[in-house]
């Protein structure tokens, strides 16, 4: 095993690593925190507009109905997400902690550095799982999303196909 003297980024690593997980996982949960909200307020507007407007027309209705469906599926998607992030911040807080008192016993013979060393490296591999998990959960959300985005565009534009006119640019293609 090379000491710190042989491996100078041992130490540097041993730094730099929780620190930049713990703020990738806090950003994360930050933002995710902000889309959750964002996605809770358009669920309720939908739910507004549907049980206000008794006399919209079906197809208003059925489309309004739907991005209700997705909204609440994004709710949900965040929230997990939400969760991932903050399992990763408790795993990386725990991961450092560990590393800290397996350091701190390194010194002492026996194999208990060993065990703190195998704890850290588990906790914090948990860690980054909790990371991809919780972006893979943003990507299908940011999906869901765009789906509804793309479904209220078409809309306007086939009830209010005069509004094309209004402008020179062409609807987004789709990727």
């Amino acid at each position: 095993m090379p000491t710190l003297e042989a491996n100078p980024f041992t130490l540097l690593s041993l730094i730099a690593a929780p620190a930049v997980l713990t703020n990738a996982s806090s950003v994360l949960a930050l933002g995710t925190s902000n889309r959750f909200a964002r996605a809770v307020d358009r669920a309720r507007q939908l739910a507004q507009e549907l049980r206000e407007n008794r006399t919209m027309p079906q197809d208003h209705a059925v489309t309004r109905l739907r991005q209700l469906n997705r909204a609440e599926k994004r709710a949900m998607l965040l929230l997990n997400a939400l969760a991932a992030f903050y399992l990763s911040l408790g795993c990386f807080a725990a991961a450092s902690l560990t590393s800290l008192i397996g350091a701190g016993v390194a010194e002492k013979p026996g194999q208990i550095s060993h065990v703190f060393m195998g704890i850290a490296l588990t906790v914090g591999m948990l860690g980054v799982s909790g990371l991809v998990y919780g972006a893979t959960l943003l990507i299908r959300e940011t999906r869901l999303a765009v789906m509804n985005l793309r479904e209220e565009a078409e809309f306007v534009r086939v009830r209010h196909p005069e509004l094309l006119t209004l402008t020179n640019e062409p609807p987004a293609e789709s990727p």
